[in-house]
């Protein structure tokens, strides 16, 4: 965060706001959003003008999806897709429906079969929801942690398309 902010490391913080929602508390006054998410090992960080939501989850083939907790779209379609493919393309929807729940500032306390995920290609989706006028747009992206797990990653801006970067490999651990 400070390499991408200019700054040295003790110049940037990062806090929580009521709801428990990550904020960059220091450097002050910039107006950017924040968004985290860690799974297995894996750490998304999101920047941005505008309110975003970013999300990780593992691709566990042994699991079944809830489909109760989808919407009514999502669930014909997973229910329509080839068994060897459906627990990823759940991993893929549901980081895309968290992701946008971050972005909204609500999380799951907005229940998550009450939008609807479409997805368009292997890295774009599309929020489908009554509730908010504006549409939004997201980028997907499915990589391997350290060649072993699959992980499904997804980003929100708010009202807006989003786009996955590549891992900075030039981080130290």
């Amino acid at each position: 965060m400070a390499r991408q902010l200019g700054r040295q490391e003790e110049e940037v913080a990062i806090a929580h706001d009521a709801a428990g929602r990550p904020r960059l508390d220091l450097p002050g006054g910039t107006g950017l959003h924040l968004s985290l998410a860690t799974r297995t090992g894996v750490v998304a960080v999101g920047l941005a003008r505008q309110p975003l939501g970013v999300d990780v989850e593992q691709v566990d083939e042994r699991a079944t999806p809830p489909f109760a907790l989808l919407h009514p779209v999502e669930r014909e379609v997973l229910a329509a897709a080839d068994a060897a493919q459906r627990c990823s393309l759940f991993a893929r929807l549901w980081a895309a429906k968290e992701a946008y729940v971050k972005a909204l500032g609500t999380g799951f306390r907005r229940a998550p079969e009450s939008f609807a995920i479409s997805l368009l290609s292997e890295t774009a989706f599309r929020v489908t929801d009554a509730s908010i006028p504006a549409e939004s747009t997201g980028t997907l992206r499915i990589m391997r942690n350290g060649g072993h797990e699959i992980m499904a990653a997804a980003i929100v801006v708010a009202g807006q398309a989003a786009a996955i970067s590549p891992p900075d490999r030039s981080a130290s651990s």
